[in-house]
């Protein structure tokens, strides 16, 4: 209920006075990871940096009194994380301590996370099979698809992050994600080329193509969590970005009030559809704000 009143005290206080204030917090707890994925340039197979207990509750208070109210723990691989007798648990606890409403954990889910207390979960998806594995490693499927299955959480979501080497599985995706009684909903990005992935960047005839492709199945009544109106921004990212919805606290301590992509000077071919949401959000387009409302209340 208390995110209920505060959705739109935030909208109407960042609206009408023009104040930047953070709604959602995505927080690295750590670089290291168990994979090494095509498309990645966080982790960090060597002396990866892990936070400890005490610097993320630093952190996590630092957003809040900002105004963030929802926290996304990433890493690396955050299922990783350990601080003495501390685990990923105690973050998600310590979070609701702090005020936030929800916590939520996006894993590659290449270990058992049963037991995970998250609010909801997101799994990285990249494509169904080989087209997983080519991303990921061989076996990486099969391991994610086990543990899902045996995680049985009750707000388990998927994202797929679209590429040059995985856009003909989006279909075959989606209906997996339908099909697949363990998974609530579908969330679709596309690759953003940070330096050194360029070669995995989707061009955008494609992309429009693609996305196309995904409006018909929304609204076909699959589960995508992205609305119509985020999709279409994202054909040509020709649209003010309003990334500072949520800030960023990078592994290695540094926070920042946006995107890290603003640094990396990739916006102009952002992928990341929260963007288009955040947009179409601040604009009161009806079915954003239902698709805002279905994962945050």
């Amino acid at each position: 209920m208390k995110s209920l009143f505060y959705l739109p005290f935030w909208f109407f206080k960042n609206r009408l006075s023009g104040a930047k204030s953070p709604l959602q917090t995505v927080l690295f707890v750590s670089d290291k990871c168990n994979l090494t994925c095509r498309h990645c340039t966080v982790y960090r197979l060597k002396n990866p940096r892990i936070k400890t207990y005490e610097q993320i509750r630093a952190e996590l208070e630092r957003s809040h009194r900002l105004g963030s109210r929802f926290v996304d723990f990433e890493g690396g691989e955050p299922m990783l994380w350990h601080d003495n007798d501390k685990d990923l648990n105690s973050l998600i606890r310590l979070a609701k301590k702090t005020g936030y409403y929800s916590a939520t954990v996006t894993t590659n889910a290449q270990q058992p996370f049963a037991d995970c207390e998250a609010d909801s979960i997101w799994v990285s998806l990249d494509g169904v099979g080989e087209f997983h594995d080519a991303i990921r490693g061989n076996g990486a499927f099969d391991r994610l698809s086990r543990n899902i299955e045996t995680a049985r959480h009750p707000h388990l979501s998927i994202n797929m992050v679209i590429n040059s080497l995985n856009y003909t599985s989006v279909e075959e995706t989606i209906e997996f994600a339908k099909n697949n009684p363990h998974i609530r909903l579908i969330s679709l990005n596309f690759h953003t080329p940070y330096e050194g992935t360029e070669d995995l960047f989707l061009d955008w005839e494609r992309r429009a193509e693609v996305i196309d492709l995904i409006i018909r199945k929304k609204k076909a009544g699959y589960p995508v969590m992205n609305s119509v109106s985020g999709l279409k921004l994202m054909k040509t990212n020709r649209f003010e970005k309003q990334c500072w919805v949520s800030d960023f606290v990078l592994s290695d301590g540094s926070y920042l009030p946006e995107c890290p992509g603003s640094i990396a000077g990739v916006c102009d071919r952002c992928g990341f559809s929260m963007a288009g949401e955040m947009h179409s959000v601040m604009r009161l387009k009806p079915d954003t704000v239902l698709a805002g409302m279905k994962l945050r209340v």
